[in-house]
């Protein structure tokens, strides 16, 4: 039965460009709807440039233009981008549009007539320099709850709180570098505390939010009474002005959401669509994909505006992680930024988007771009296994056509249409990872089946002629199944494929049905290896885009791409790395396998009374199987961050009795202590009770 459903991926702001953490996101959405739609269903992508806010204002003040020059400039790189990524939408808006200002009169009125708008005097921070209050992502200082430096004025990326940028310790407007000022301004504020018990309901119950997202408003936000949500900023800012409030304009955080919105009904205006069919339609399911940073605004005040204004609620907010770069978070400032338009000039958007499914899953764990193992998967996973199935055998029926019935297989094609409610339902779960397991033992067999009867041999007997043609046959089918499986990572391959054989990938049951008699055409290469000279090339364009514009600073580890590549040092140099340096005494392989690491998921966290530094917390090992262990980890994780993570724990340590109980292993973990200890955790797909080797 068809599905209608509608999807959104968070808006990227106007004031820059496109990076590989953003693609994170588009790729994970791309990926889900392109499925949906190979599925049958009529699902439907939106999107739209952010465009308001302070940081716009001021750059067109700098460069002397206007507001809408800047963001029109912008919205052309990010379509370019997108289009170079294969990221399809169905309409991608901006949030200056008219369409959205109406909108959000609407959105307005509504919470008006709910009383629950308020105005109040408030302190907030203002630049002397630039002479401009500071939106919350304009100022940086130190967390106040967990004191990590560095965090933007609404929220910690550390430990997820949110708060007031006057909350913040030591504050600085990234705009002029100045510390802030505090003055008094005039505010409109949304009291979202009249809706908690609905909020509550809502996010504990509904199965719109991955149980730590649900756990983690629980314990954070939902336990005490909802601040009110400011959502007005005073002139000079560059937005819409609030009708019934001259001289105030909604913050960007207002307007930026119900975009998505706006953007539908741009869509429904050009092709006769009915926008509450979509918005207003019970049968329509509603997904959003965002990032965790932006959680608390997507999974409280984004559902009291919809409630409030009589709009559907997600159906399901898909939150991920962030991206890293060889082990580091992506950051200008560390030089690990790399835009989506530098690695278009070196490398095909192919390998990013297959690199990310196959390490994205359905929980909130970041994903880190090891480009040592992004190089060595795409070698081995497309190029040496799917790729090289039509490599091998097309070549030997170009200008011929498969056979014409379907030849004997052994079972190879009945297997692989089995496998396809397994793998549909991994997309759904957006689980990625273990879709492309799934594809990749499909790509395995094909291989070992070409391996066994070797058709490139027996081409040399002309006698054997029709053996030839139905080991290919067989081959090139197998080949089509895994590019169906593959179409919604990679739709150039499901072109190709297409032409390859006469025969367009269109709808995911065409790996339930073999070809036969059709055409098989000249092959053309359908992806190459990746060489490390144009990884290299990517990552010194990069370096080199950001020196344009900031001072040298070290690449965190960026430019390590395995044993030839040049070390992430930080030197300018570039000398060559031979080793990394020992940081303790050798062991042998028999002292390591002493040690038994298993994988274990959290189900329970405390604080300990009495205890300083310690979390109480209890581990399945799959099963029935628990452990009490006591971990020093109470600065750097709150208990509620923890349940439903998976952690690796030292299953064979000792018991130890300590004052509070008995510490029954020991989590892993990196980091110097205190505040600076990063949990070590399995890849997505990992099962509790697994060994780590």
């Amino acid at each position: 039965m068809s599905r209608r459903i509608l999807v959104t991926a968070a808006l990227p702001y106007a004031n820059g460009h496109i990076h590989l953490g953003h693609l994170v996101e588009y790729a994970q959405t791309d990926i889900w709807v392109r499925f949906q739609k190979l599925r049958g269903h009529d699902c439907r992508f939106f999107c739209a440039d952010d465009t308001h806010g302070t940081s716009i204002m001021i750059r067109a003040r700098q460069e002397g233009r206007r507001e809408e020059d800047v963001i029109a400039d912008m919205r052309e790189a990010h379509l370019r981008d997108f289009a170079g990524f294969d990221i399809e939408f169905d309409n991608y808006g901006s949030t200056h549009s008219e369409s959205n200002r109406e909108l959000c009169a609407e959105f307005w009125a509504a919470l008006r007539r709910a009383d629950m708008i308020v105005a109040r005097d408030v302190e907030r921070l203002f630049d002397p320099e630039v002479g401009t209050f500071l939106a919350d992502r304009f100022v940086r200082g130190t967390c106040p709850k967990c004191g990590t430096e560095g965090q933007y004025g609404d929220g910690c990326e550390k430990c997820l709180s949110n708060y007031a940028p006057t909350d913040l310790l030591n504050p600085r407007s990234t705009l002029s570098g100045a510390t802030p000022e505090l003055r008094t301004s005039t505010q409109l504020f949304v009291r979202i505390e009249d809706l908690h018990e609905f909020l509550g309901t809502w996010t504990q119950t509904s199965g719109a939010l991955q149980p730590e997202i649900a756990n983690y408003l629980q314990g954070h936000f939902l336990g005490e009474p909802l601040r009110d949500w400011d959502v007005s900023r005073p002139a000079r800012y560059f937005g819409f002005e609030i009708p019934d409030s001259p001289g105030n304009y909604w913050y960007v955080w207002f307007d930026a959401p119900i975009g998505y919105v706006a953007s539908t009904r741009d869509w429904c205006d050009r092709t006769g669509e009915s926008l509450d069919g979509w918005w207003k339609n019970p049968d329509c399911e509603i997904h959003h994909f965002i990032g965790k940073d932006i959680t608390y605004f997507h999974t409280l005040f984004w559902p009291a505006m919809l409630k409030t204004a009589g709009y559907q609620l997600p159906t399901k907010v898909h939150i991920h992680g962030f991206l890293t770069v060889d082990g580091e978070k992506m950051s200008k400032s560390r030089g690990t930024f790399i835009r989506g338009s530098t690695y278009l000039q070196h490398l095909d958007p192919a390998y990013l988007r297959y690199y990310f499914a196959s390490k994205l899953g359905p929980r909130v764990d970041d994903l880190d771009l090891n480009l040592e193992d992004f190089r060595n998967k795409i070698n081995s996973d497309l190029v040496g296994k799917v790729v090289n199935i039509a490599s091998r055998c097309a070549r030997l029926l170009a200008g011929r056509s498969l056979s014409a019935a379907y030849p004997e297989d052994g079972g190879l094609f009945r297997e692989g249409a089995a496998a396809s409610e397994r793998i549909a339902a991994a997309y759904e779960n957006c689980d990625y990872n273990q879709a492309m397991r799934e594809i990749m033992l499909l790509a395995d067999r094909a291989n070992q089946y070409i391996d066994a009867q070797q058709p490139w041999t027996l081409r040399k007997d002309p006698a054997r002629a029709d053996d030839v043609q139905n080991i290919c046959s067989v081959a090139l089918n197998l080949f089509r199944q895994i590019a169906v499986y593959l179409a919604p990572v990679l739709p150039r391959l499901a072109r190709q494929t297409g032409e390859l054989l006469s025969a367009p990938i269109e709808h995911w049951d065409a790996a339930q049905q073999p070809l036969s008699g059709t055409p098989v055409n000249e092959f053309q290469h359908l992806l190459k290896r990746i060489e490390i000279e144009k990884v290299n090339a990517m990552l010194a364009d990069s370096q080199d885009d950001l020196a344009k514009k900031e001072a040298p600073t070290a690449a965190a580890g960026a430019a390590v791409v395995g044993a030839e590549a040049a070390g992430g040092s930080g030197q300018d140099s570039g000398e060559w790395l031979e080793k990394e340096p020992l940081v303790a005494d050798l062991c042998t392989i028999d002292d390591f396998t002493k040690v038994d690491l298993r994988v274990a998921r959290v189900v329970e966290a405390n604080h300990v009374q009495g205890a300083d530094k310690l979390l109480q917390l209890t581990l399945s090992l799959g099963g029935d199987v628990r452990r009490n262990v006591f971990a020093g980890i109470k600065a750097a994780y709150a208990p509620e961050q923890l349940v439903g993570r998976l952690v690796v724990v030292v299953a064979n340590l000792a018991p130890r009795k300590m004052k509070f109980g008995v510490s029954e292993g020991m989590v892993c973990a990196a980091g110097s202590g205190g505040r600076d200890v990063f949990l070590l955790a399995p890849d997505s797909g990992a099962q509790p009770g697994q060994r780590v080797h």
